[in-house]
Formats: structure tokens, C-alpha cells, sequence
């Protein structure tokens, strides 16, 4: 039996998670966990989901639950609890209190699910994963954050309806840190085959904008609508897939880095990196330019920095 758990499940991103891992019909059963507090509404989550998965005739239980028990047997445990991003806020400015929510079910996690896999969603992530990296115990290929898979899905996205051409088209990556400090890897960005820039001789593509577009992408969503749930819920659902149908496939997550992508070490950052069933089973290899190397280098001494300051907030080492 396939279990996955979801920690924070009543908020906006961890039941958008549930309904879309449901629907994909990948997992047997999935926890709804939430604060005592809140479990009411964890069951409202579940009865309205299941009246909808019946129309689909998919049987995945869902478990509304507060009891830490329950957490035992999960092959992922998603951490999505904290205090969300308001307008205006940068995902750094959550750090501290978000750290202390992250820590605490990172303990519990390692106490009651040993052998899952920690999947971060609380922002900001890159310096989150550390957290639960650190708090936990486990193996760093075993505490995995959303990082800049979203991101990158984002300016696939963008490439594809600018050039008016099918997404499938369009292979490209984005690095760094999931905040101001991304890095979109255009210098190895392919459009059919081509690589991007050759493809701009031939098309009317606005490359700046479409990196401007996507650094404030999060910030614009939440200004129209107050937060974002699509997106970054199909972004982790198609994560957790993949780790659970051991598809081995590159997806950019935030990992901790121990020197195998330009010596950068001791900081959690979006790389490439093979998902499996066990994690990270390895950070891929990358090319980057002069521009890209120094922006990199710069995503990576802000989130250690920030990092750093939270480890020494909480008197975690």
C-alpha cells in the first residue's frame, strides 16, 4: 500500500496537494494532518474530495488526522505548514517563524516515519531544507525541497505561449534560490532542439521580460488573487509522482549541496538532480556561463547567509 502524508493539509497549497495526488490515482491512502484544532476542517476537506473522486470512481483514502501515529508507514511526508506569503512579503522574511513550525514536525517526522522521504514546501524553501535536514537527521538525499521545479515550469510556460508552440518543445531550467536569486539557465535552453540562441535570430522573443515576468511571477498571483494554489500544487503533486513511481526523471528541487555543482557546499539551493523512489539519487551535472556562474554564486551566499541566521535563531547545528 502507497501512503503519503501531508503536513499542513487544511492550508490553501496541502489540500490543493491532496485532490491533485488523489485524482492521479498514485497513492492508496493519503493523511491529512493538521493541527487538533483544525481537524474539523481537515474532515470537511476529505468529505467534500471524496464526493468528487467518486465521480472519477477513484478509491484513494483519505485519513483526516492530528495524531502523529499516523504519520508511521508514509513513503513521503510533505511539509507545507506555515505561515503563508502576504503581498509585498519576500519569502525570506518568513524564515524565522516558519523555521520553528518546520523544525518541530521535522523531529516528529523522524521520530514516527523514519523511512520517508521529506518533502519541503514551506517557504522559503532553500533555507527550510536545510532546516529539516538538520532538525531531522535524515540523509541528505531524503530531504528534498519544491525548490525551482515550479519556476522552471513557469518559464516553460512562458517560452511555449510567446513562440505560440507546444510546451513539450521547450526544455529549459531554472537554479538557484526559489526567490530574487533564481537563475534561469538560458545558455543551455533549447527550443525544438535549438538552442535559444540561435532560435532568436529567427523569432520575436522578449528574453527579458519573460525573466522579469517569472522573478515576480509568485508576488503577482498573490497580489490579484491573495496566494497561489494551482500551480505550485500540481508542481509538488507531479514531484511526489515522481518519487513514488521511481521514474528517475531531472527535476530542478532544492537540495543540499555538498560541493557538486562548483564546489558550492554546505547550503540548500535548486539543482537538477534524478528523483527516484529513494530521494535524490544524484544532482546532475551543469553547464553554466560567466553570468549565470556568478548569479549562482550570489543565490547561494544570500540563502547560507539566511540560513545561517535561522540555525543560530533556533540553536540548531
Amino acid at each position: 500500500m502507497v501512503k503519503v502524508s501531508i503536513i499542513g493539509s487544511t492550508g490553501i497549497i496541502g489540500k490543493n496537494v491532496a485532490f491533485t495526488l488523489a485524482r492521479e490515482d498514485t497513492v492508496d491512502e493519503i493523511v491529512m494532518f493538521s493541527r487538533p484544532e483544525s481537524l474539523d476542517k481537515a474532515k470537511g476537506e476529505t468529505y467534500d474530495m471524496y464526493d468528487a473522486l467518486a465521480a472519477r470512481d477513484i478509491d484513494c483514502r483519505l485519513t483526516p488526522s492530528s495524531d502523529f501515529n499516523d504519520l508511521a508507514g508514509s513513503a513521503i511526508v510533505l511539509i507545507a505548514a506555515g505561515t503563508p506569503r502576504k503581498k509585498g512579503m519576500k519569502r525570506l522574511d518568513l524564515a524565522i517563524p516558519n523555521a520553528k513550525i518546520v523544525s518541530f514536525y521535522s523531529e516528529k517526522i523522524a521520530e514516527y516515519s523514519p523511512d520517508s522521504i521529506i518533502l519541503v514546501a514551506t517557504n522559503p524553501v532553500d533555507v527550510m531544507t536545510t532546516i529539516a535536514l538538520k532538525a531531522s537527521g535524515f540523509k541528505k538525499s531524503k530531504v528534498i525541497g519544491v525548490g525551482n521545479h515550479l519556476d522552471s515550469l513557469r518559464l516553460k510556460n512562458y517560452f511555449s505561449r510567446q513562440i505560440d508552440i507546444n510546451s513539450s518543445e521547450v526544455h529549459t531550467r531554472v537554479i538557484g534560490e526559489h526567490g530574487d536569486h533564481m537563475v534561469p539557465l538560458l545558455s543551455s535552453t533549447t527550443i525544438g532542439g535549438i538552442p535559444l540562441k540561435y532560435f532568436v535570430e529567427y523569432v520575436d522573443l522578449d528574453i527579458t521580460g519573460l525573466v522579469e515576468r517569472l522573478r515576480r511571477a509568485g508576488n503577482t498571483i498573490i497580489s490579484k488573487k491573495g496566494a497561489t494554489e494551482y500551480g505550485p500544487a500540481f508542481a509538488i503533486s507531479n514531484l511526489m509522482s515522481t518519487i513514488l513511481t521511481d521514474s528517475h526523471r531531472v527535476l530542478t528541487v532544492s537540495s543540499y549541496l555538498d560541493g557538486e555543482i562548483e564546489r558550492v557546499e554546505d547550503v540548500s539551493l535548486g539543482v537538477p538532480a534524478v528523483i527516484s523512489k529513494r530521494g535524490v539519487a544524484m544532482i546532475v551535472p551543469i553547464h553554466m556561463n560567466d553570468i549565470e556562474k556568478k548569479e549562482f554564486f550570489e543565490a547561494a551566499r544570500t540563502v547560507r547567509d539566511a540560513t545561517y541566521e535561522v540555525l543560530e535563531n533556533l540553536d540548531i547545528e
